[in-house]
């Protein structure tokens, strides 16, 4: 068990949390959500010893392990992706390490007979220390995130890669706690899927914070909630945890009504100058001042972001013919797409299949090969992307969205200032005027995604835009989309985003092929399981036809021959016993005596054969009964 006991921290005067009082037991399965900023990571590098606590303890046992999986990993050293992998102190740990460099040191020169013994030594360790299975479970996990040439220097690999290796690391590090921040940004939809599945055979206890809500669901037993510094606790998974949320925030407002008319009374005693004893009117103005200083966390913070957009023509964006590769690898062959008024397409495939480019193309950042992207004349692209936004962080936060607009219009005609907006995204007008370089890494992309929303556009490209952003304002984003009335096109690996926003899927096969389909991910994911069925059961039909048709009855010459098997044992039988008789007769006339002894034995490998003949044809008769 691992125990957090009256931890606090914070940066300069901003306060995280405090009084945070928690114990992890053997077997838990914790999901930890809370709006951006409000110091889930910090928290996570808190527990895992990364970050040290202004104040409070945390106890566990001395050889108490844990491993932890950072947002952005980072990788200084030029070494093969297995070295990485292997790090660590465990002795099974060192024991790959060594095995791996002394195969590599063997291939390079395979007559060596220093390496040969080398090699021989480390394979008896692997046998002590059982850790054949640990590298076999290595190696299929990086395969499964996509990673086939183990060779590779992990600086050689992309951001996406070098985060699924090293989740690949975290998951195979012996552990009492793997600690897991945003495991899911970078991974594609069947890479999310096995990792889900996977964790829930983990043998440790796991703590990760993560906003994918479907992730949530299926992994968690247990939510924790930071929330304006306070840790709420809720047994179950994501579902029970919002279920439960409602009967906190009601018991809040009921205590915070009373708290509220009791005050006002004390108020109104004071100020009608009713007659007491001075000291108890001394004791009454501290009760006052008691109850002033009582403050209450009612989850208010909504984010209202729905503003207006231009006027959209009844031509958007119409793709004809259109290919794209890059780097030899075709991502888009001959992509013919109409997108009209209203359109809510997600965009889903493998990593690198070029669902990004299509975006690029669409937007004119990029041209295509070969074919046409035409776009309609009343077109205002608003693209979310990735990371590309370079946010000054010697800017304050009030001036970065005034750049863009100072007041924008919404859909009813209001007229709202940045101030009033970026209080809808949760930036208090006190907080306006801090730096950008202040806020943590999703308050940032909060900050950016409102930037896109007050340019007004009608048509709205999203690249993975659950990355970073915290769940509620995902929430709101849902919501925001619903409301929109230009066309979105976004492409996420977050199924429950796409299940909310989307009716339209374009499919990356990952070699240039798009497959349309309409309905949500939970749709597309329902007919994909549908079509392995029927692949399944024709298979199985087909293996049927190939075998032979089960028998009913004997056929007309098995019938034959069993009517007659048992007449020709017995005669067999007599046969042989006539000829043992004959033998005993001889006497000493050993040339006659050999005869019959060979006559004997070809009759009695008779019987044997006409024995087991009469088994089958029994055992055939039962079968039909």
């Amino acid at each position: 068990m691992l125990t957090l006991e009256h931890i606090a921290k914070s940066y300069g005067e901003k306060v995280l949390f405090e009084e945070i009082n928690v114990f992890i037991e053997k077997n838990d399965r914790i999901g930890l959500i809370g709006v951006n900023g409000t110091g889930k990571s910090t928290l996570l590098k808190v527990i895992a010893g990364i970050e040290t606590p202004d104040e409070g303890n945390i106890d566990h046992p001395k050889a108490y392990q844990i491993e932890y999986l950072n947002q952005n990993p980072q990788f200084d050293q030029a070494i093969s992706i297995l070295h990485y992998v292997f790090s660590g102190d465990a002795i099974i740990m060192q024991v790959l390490r060594d095995y791996e460099q002394a195969l590599v040191q063997l291939e390079h020169d395979p007559a060596n007979e220093v390496h040969q013994k080398r090699l021989l030594d480390i394979q008896q360790l692997m046998d002590k220390h059982d850790a054949w299975e640990a590298s076999t479970v290595a190696k299929t996990i990086l395969t499964k995130m996509g990673i086939i040439d183990f060779s590779q220097h992990i600086t050689s690999l992309s951001g996406g890669q070098q985060k699924r290796v090293a989740i690949a690391k975290a998951l195979i590090q012996p552990a009492d706690l793997l600690i897991l921040d945003e495991p899911t940004n970078h991974l594609d939809n069947d890479t999310i899927i096995w990792l889900e599945k996977h964790l829930t055979t983990y043998p440790g206890a796991l703590l990760l914070v993560t906003h994918d809500r479907y992730f949530l669901n299926h992994v968690t037993n247990t939510i924790f909630e930071l929330d304006h510094g306070a840790l709420y606790k809720y047994e179950g998974n994501y579902k029970v945890f919002l279920e439960k949320k409602v009967e906190r925030e009601e018991l809040e407002l009921r205590l915070q009504q009373k708290h509220d008319n009791t005050l006002r009374r004390e108020l109104a005693w004071l100020q009608r100058g009713a007659r007491a004893r001075s000291t108890k009117q001394r004791a009454r103005i501290e009760r006052i001042d008691t109850l002033k200083e009582k403050s209450f966390h009612i989850d208010n913070d909504n984010v209202d972001i729905q503003v207006g957009s231009q006027r959209l023509g009844k031509q958007v964006i119409e793709l004809r013919s259109v290919s794209k590769t890059i780097a030899n690898k075709p991502l888009i062959r001959q992509l013919d797409q109409l997108i009209t008024p209203g359109d809510r397409i997600g965009i889903i495939g493998p990593n690198g299949a070029g669902k990004t480019t299509l975006l690029e193309l669409i937007a004119g950042r990029m041209t295509p090969d070969t074919g046409t992207v035409l776009t309609g004349e009343t077109v205002k692209i608003g693209y979310y992307t990735q990371g590309e936004e370079d946010l000054n962080d010697d800017m304050r936060i009030i001036e970065y969205i005034k750049k863009v607009a100072e007041v924008i219009e919404t859909k009813d005609g209001t007229i709202i200032t940045a101030e009033q907006m970026l209080e809808r995204f949760l930036f208090s007008r006190a907080k306006q005027w801090s730096y950008i370089g202040q806020l943590s890494g999703g308050e940032k992309r909060r900050l950016y995604l409102l930037k896109i929303l007050m340019q007004e556009p009608n048509v709205l490209l999203l690249d993975e835009p659950t990355n970073d952003l915290d769940i509620q304002t995902l929430s709101i984003l849902e919501e925001y989309i619903e409301y929109f009335p230009g066309v979105v096109l976004t492409v996420s690996h977050d199924r429950y985003f796409l299940d909310q926003v989307v009716d339209v899927l374009l499919i990356f096969d990952g070699n240039g092929g798009i497959d349309h389909m309409y309905g949500n991910y939970s749709d597309y994911s329902n007919h994909r399981a549908e079509k392995e069925i029927t692949i399944s059961e024709k298979n199985t039909s087909k293996k049927q036809e190939q075998q032979p048709k089960a028998k009913t009855k004997l056929s007309y010459h098995e019938q034959k021959e069993w009517d007659t098997i048992e007449d020709d044992i017995t005669q067999l039988e007599e046969k042989i016993t006539a000829l043992e008789i004959e033998i005993t007769e001889q006497g000493s006339d050993i040339e006659k005596v050999q005869v019959l002894y060979e006559e004997q034995q070809k009759l009695e490998e008779t019987l044997e054969e006409k024995m087991e003949r009469w088994e089958e044809l029994s055992l055939l008769i039962e079968s039909f009964q």
